[in-house]
């Protein structure tokens, strides 16, 4: 916990530089596939000091996710088994020591893909799931490509432009309400999107 408490605070230094949307993009790229830390935590502070360009910075986490989310599938699909069917190397180096992996959780999302299909890919890419976690899972079980990146066009996009919308609109204050709430306020409008989704295959 000490180690992730230092990356963030590190991660916050970022705000104050004119490098910091280079470093948004390629924090959102890292955080799809093994950075730790939200891109959240440097979109919030970016978008505070320019407010005017609160959608331009939720326009670099989103493509810069989207990508990462891409790679992620990759490592899942290309490096993540051995020939035998056994998990690599390389798996086995995220399991020991990327926060979030263990070969229980992804035993796990095997079946949670086998119910959900794509929509746990949305659910892991709008909440507070770590997302990475599901980019590699999915590229490891051979879940449809084209699905998996539509799911996370449009979960990615959405919580970052959600994001970016709140501060826009209502600036400084609202800062307080998304680290209280946003996680609570994620987890409900995909329960909304879901209940809707559900209630559609009903009357189809």
């Amino acid at each position: 916990m000490k180690y992730l408490r230092q990356l963030y605070d590190w991660v916050l230094t970022w705000a104050d530089r004119p490098s910091g949307p280079t470093a948004l993009g390629i924090m959102s790229i890292a955080e799809s596939s093994f950075f730790p830390i939200p891109p959240d935590v440097l979109l919030i502070p970016l978008a505070l000091g320019k407010r005017k360009k609160a959608f331009r910075f939720a326009l670099i986490c989103s493509v810069g996710s989207i990508l990462g989310a891409a790679i992620g599938y990759g490592i899942g699909h290309w490096v993540w088994w051995n020939s035998d069917g056994s998990f690599s190397i390389f798996a086995q180096f995220f399991f020991k020591h990327i926060p979030g992996f263990s070969q229980h959780a992804f035993d796990r999302i095997e079946s949670l893909y086998d119910t959900y299909k794509f929509m746990i890919v949305f659910t892991a890419g709008f909440t507070p799931i770590p997302f990475k976690i599901f980019t590699i899972s999915a590229g490891a079980f051979n879940i449809n490509f084209l699905w998996f990146m539509i799911a996370s066009i449009v979960s990615r996009s959405a919580r970052f432009y959600l994001v970016a919308g709140l501060i826009q609109k209502f600036g400084n204050p609202i800062r307080d309400f998304i680290d209280k709430y946003f996680n609570l306020l994620a987890i409900g409008l995909t329960i909304l999107f879901f209940g809707g989704f559900a209630f559609l295959k009903l009357i189809i």
